[in-house]
């Protein structure tokens, strides 16, 4: 099939979850104490949606696959993430299960997170069939510590998306349990992978990004490592490459590596070089952190190429 019959440039198989982000004096003070925090805003969360958004701002065509409960907190992710162009058809509505949630404690250049699972660790590798897949070009996981159900059945899921004729990509996101299990057998079948700095370094156990850039590079075609505030790096085979984030007025940093996929990822679809492809990552990863929320400030296509053009 050719790609402009194709439904979606993405399919996202992922966790749906709102966010209340609080910005400010954030750390909390025990003993039944109240603190003043600067603001609060409630906004699309989960790794899986915010990307999703920030894909389909970028002009590409989202589909989304996950499972979200028969409740508020359900409704108002599908009502936001379809306001923002993002195809929620596929989502599965269970109302035995309750959506869950994630609170940020957002500072500038740091932030902490408390999350109720809730759904999030629902959704199965079955359940996203192939016929969904044959109207993709492809399919992109994020929060594999956090989509439990969806583990063990993802290599298989990526072997069938790579018969049907798309491309992979995985942002793993930080395992808890720090042991990494799962991604020899399963990186193999990722096209596209995209850890942070952290996570890169503690699934190669390497002293620094270039070196756990050099090994990821030997097990997935093209490699991205985003380092915050320093920008990124990326690899593919022997070629590398590197951008500096963008100087911006930093107000919430939550979603902000979401939004560097995004922008990594349209480069790759439209075979952009390493070097522009990080770019444009850059670009959108910087230009989500101005406004609190991981989708409020997301670039447009247009916006995002006035810095890399």
């Amino acid at each position: 099939m050719e790609n402009k019959l194709k439904s979606f440039d993405i399919i996202v198989a992922g966790e749906i979850n709102p966010d209340l982000v609080l910005t400010g004096n954030v750390i909390p003070a025990f003993g039944q104490a109240e603190k003043l925090v600067n603001s609060a805003s409630f906004s699309i969360g989960s790794s899986s949606a915010i990307f999703a958004c920030g894909a389909a701002r970028l002009g590409l065509k989202v589909g989304f696959i996950g499972i979200c409960g028969d409740d508020l907190f359900g409704h108002f992710m599908l009502d936001e993430m379809a306001r923002r162009q993002v195809d929620t058809t596929p989502v599965i509505v269970d109302a035995s299960v309750q959506t869950g949630m994630s609170v940020i404690l957002s500072a500038p250049e740091d932030r902490a997170i408390l999350t109720h699972v809730g759904s999030m660790d629902r959704l199965r590798a079955g359940q996203v069939t192939d016929d969904l897949l044959s109207r993709s070009r492809h399919l992109h996981v994020a929060s594999y510590f956090l989509q439990t159900a969806l583990q063990p059945g993802l290599p298989d899921l990526f072997r069938r998306a790579h018969a049907l004729g798309l491309t992979t990509s995985l942002d793993p996101n930080w395992d808890p349990s720090g042991e990494w299990r799962g991604f020899d057998e399963l990186l193999p079948f990722v096209d596209v992978f995209l850890p942070n700095e952290n996570e890169a370094l503690a699934l190669t156990g390497s002293p620094d990004n270039e070196q756990a850039l050099n090994l990821l590079v030997q097990k997935c075609p093209w490699v991205a490592i985003k380092l915050g505030p320093r920008g990124a790096i990326a690899g593919r085979g022997s070629e590398t490459a590197n951008s500096p984030a963008l100087k911006v007025n930093v107000v919430d940093t939550t979603g902000a590596g979401d939004s560097f996929d995004g922008g990594f990822l349209y480069g790759f679809l439209h075979s952009w070089s390493l070097e522009r492809s990080l770019k444009l990552g850059a670009a959108c990863g910087s230009l989500s952190t101005r406004k609190a929320g991981g989708t409020t400030a997301q670039a447009t296509l247009d916006e995002a190429l006035q810095y890399i053009d």
